[in-house]
């Protein structure tokens, strides 16, 4: 079985290589192609699950030793995969959630002239995902995760005869290059101390190596998280992002690059065990983008961006949890899976939205769409339960075992934590509220053609900058005509919510997901404070609370079309809380500085000094050019006043 490893990689890396070079002749079909073989690796990555579940518990790893990639002396570098059960869960994930998104994209790039490169980078996607998730080193690991670096900034941009495209693919390109310095070090740290950099000797020799070293390295390899998985202080590429094509919005919110950060403090778990600090520092980053990320996913109206700040918080969830140790491991990657279900089905809802009005992504200019769009109504409604923690779906069998095992921390910390996430549990029943009763509930806002007179104009952050006008409501080209999408998209937007309904039950039954990780991540009984019931009521009275809050501001009013003025934390959640604001003036304007500063030293310091010692070589040799004119008589003036300073210092020394 372990010869099948490979496939899992080398199916849609061959699909990208075919599509991307194969040429325009593969322009009707190619498409299919990149289909059929993400689907070919989903078949390879099931025959191997089941191969694995014939073995016992701690015999189910699997390896593969390709080639020796870099042999100098000590340095050794293998291409080699790795195949436990951590890593099958997200093959399973990416390939499976990868490949519906695959058969969505079908139907929703249609009418796209460019669909087979398209289809070429979803393959180059999946393939360095999973290149990540199954290497056995972390220097094989770096080449995934800065394959997905490139795959992402080649779908973010992918219309990038759209300047807004062609920024946000860059933004994203670049802060993700912050946290990838962060993972090259951590790399470098590691060989340095442990001599290697190979998964096993590195985590089985943790505990030998300092508190000190340990923590460098858990500092570093959280900043790389950050970065991919857009956690505070490096989340503000996320909201950009959805300036793609909306199935990559799924491809990386729910099965891809926002779940790498996870995946890789999770691996890493014997090396923050070893770190409390580095450990701490996890936890809070977690804590702070659960909170930030729901409170921008309050104020959006462009339903991808509030879908998007609400992947920020939940991805905040996954890695307090990891924060947590061996307690919170197994849960982080559970709620991982479970929203790759409900969060797939989300997108690719909101995409079924956009193709039924005309690309339009305002939802205050829906209403009423559930007669319309009944399929998508359904899904999205079933997927709105499962992410808001309704009872008996996914959402709440991961989110509730996260919000134990915060109170499991012990302490004030653990009631701190606790407080967090039922907060943030009320927060997104009221945004996920929100999104469903201004999309699919309410009057059909579409039909409006000027703003009714009781409606505010477009408001203005700056004083004493007059509102724009209300712009007309309806889509880029005319008045919309909503309709259900075609089956290559419903479809696969069934099965994700069949995924959002039962798998949380699936996974919680008699704790199997628990069981099927602890050979790889360990895991700890957690002792919470108060019973495992408490926890869940406060839960569901945080999650009524968060219904009921949008329910009276959406639900028992008439929306207008222009959104108003709001609080000023409202206006500051629409501007991502100040997010871009403060990197401008903490990162931008002092790398201005900077630069403005070497500029000058180099002109007028190092160019100075060279040029100035060649301008007074150069004056020095111009006037002594002067002595020697060519003149007799210029000559003799010379040697008669030789002459005379000669017998005057003679007379002079004489006297003396």
């Amino acid at each position: 079985m372990e010869s099948l490893i490979g496939l899992l990689v080398g199916f849609p890396l061959l699909g990208a290589a075919v599509l991307l070079c194969g040429g325009s002749k593969l322009d009707r079909s190619g498409h299919w192609l990149g289909v059929l073989l993400a689907g070919a690796s989903f078949v390879t990555g099931a025959a191997l699950f089941a191969g694995m579940l014939g073995e016992p518990a701690d015999d189910r790893a699997m390896h593969q030793h390709l080639f020796s990639w870099v042999p100098v002396e000590s340095f050794q570098a293998d291409v080699a995969f790795q195949l436990d059960q951590l890593s099958m869960t997200f093959v399973l994930l990416i390939t499976g959630v990868g490949t519906l998104i695959h058969i969505y994209s079908v139907g929703y790039m249609e009418h796209d002239v460019s669909r087979r490169r398209f289809f070429g980078y979803l393959n180059l996607f999946l393939a360095a995902m999973l290149l990540l998730v199954l290497a056995d080193n972390y220097l094989l690991l770096y080449v995934g995760w800065e394959g997905v670096g490139l795959a992402s900034y080649l779908l973010i941009g992918f219309w990038q005869f759209k300047p807004s495209a062609a920024v946000a693919a860059k933004k994203a390109f670049l802060v993700n290059r912050v946290g990838d310095a962060g993972l090259a070090i951590a790399i470098f740290l590691m060989f340095t101390t442990f001599g290697t950099f190979t998964f096993a000797p590195v985590l089985e020799n943790a505990t030998d190596a300092g508190e000190g070293k340990l923590t460098a390295i858990g500092l570093m390899l959280l900043l790389a998280a950050c970065g991919k998985s857009a956690q505070v202080p490096l989340q503000s590429w996320l909201g950009d992002a959805m300036e793609g094509p909306t199935p990559v919005s799924a491809l990386i919110h729910a099965a891809t690059m926002v779940t790498a950060g996870v995946y890789l403090i999770t691996r890493s778990g014997a090396i923050f065990n070893g770190a409390p600090d580095a450990q701490t520092a996890v936890v809070v980053v977690g804590a702070v983008t659960l909170l930030f990320g729901a409170i921008v996913g309050c104020a959006k109206d462009d339903i991808k961006k509030a879908l998007a700040g609400s992947t920020m918080s939940q991805i905040g969830y996954m890695v307090l949890a990891a924060g947590l140790g061996p307690i919170g491991y197994a849960f982080a990657i559970m709620h991982l899976v479970t929203h790759g279900f409900f969060k797939a089905g989300l997108f690719l809802g909101a995409g079924s939205v956009m193709h039924g009005m005309n690309d339009e992504v305002d939802m205050r200019k829906y209403g009423g769409l559930r007669k319309y769009m009944p399929v998508t109504f359904v899904t999205f409604g079933l997927g709105y339960l499962a992410i808001i923690g309704f009872p008996g779906l996914s959402g709440f069998f991961s989110k509730d075992q996260i919000i134990e095992a915060a109170f499991a921390r012990g302490g004030t910390q653990g009631w701190i934590l606790g407080a967090v996430t039922l907060v943030g549990a009320a927060i997104t029943a009221y945004y996920m509220t929100r999104v469903m009763l201004l999309t699919f509930f309410g009057e059909e806002r579409w039909r409006r053609t000027t703003p009714s007179p009781d409606e505010p104009s477009s408001p203005s952050l700056r004083p004493g900058v007059p509102p724009e006008p209300a712009a007309e409501v309806h889509g880029e080209h005319g008045e919309p005509h909503p309709h259900e999408s075609p089956r290559v998209m419903t479809v696969p937007m069934i099965v994700l919510a069949f995924g959002s309904v039962f798998a949380g039950g699936l996974f919680k039954a008699g704790e199997s997901f628990v069981h099927w990780l602890e050979p790889v991540t360990q895991f700890e009984h957690g002792h919470p404070p108060v019973s495992a019931a408490a926890v869940t009521g406060a839960t569901v009275v945080a999650l009524v609370l968060g219904v009921a809050g949008a329910w009276l501001q959406y639900g028992r009013r008439p929306v207008p079309s222009v959104a108003p003025r709001g609080s000023l934390l409202t206006r500051a959640a629409r501007r991502d809380l100040l997010q871009d604001d403060f990197n401008h003036v903490a990162l931008v304007k002092p790398g201005e500085y900077l630069t403005r500063g070497l500029v000058y030293a180099d002109n007028k310091v190092v160019d100075g000094a060279v040029n100035g010692t060649a301008a007074a070589f150069g004056g020095l040799s111009g006037r002594t050019r002067r002595v020697q004119n060519g003149f007799v008589r210029s000559y003799a003036v010379s040697m008669f006043g030789g002459a005379a300073i000669l017998v005057a210092a003679t007379l002079l020394m004489r006297a003396v």
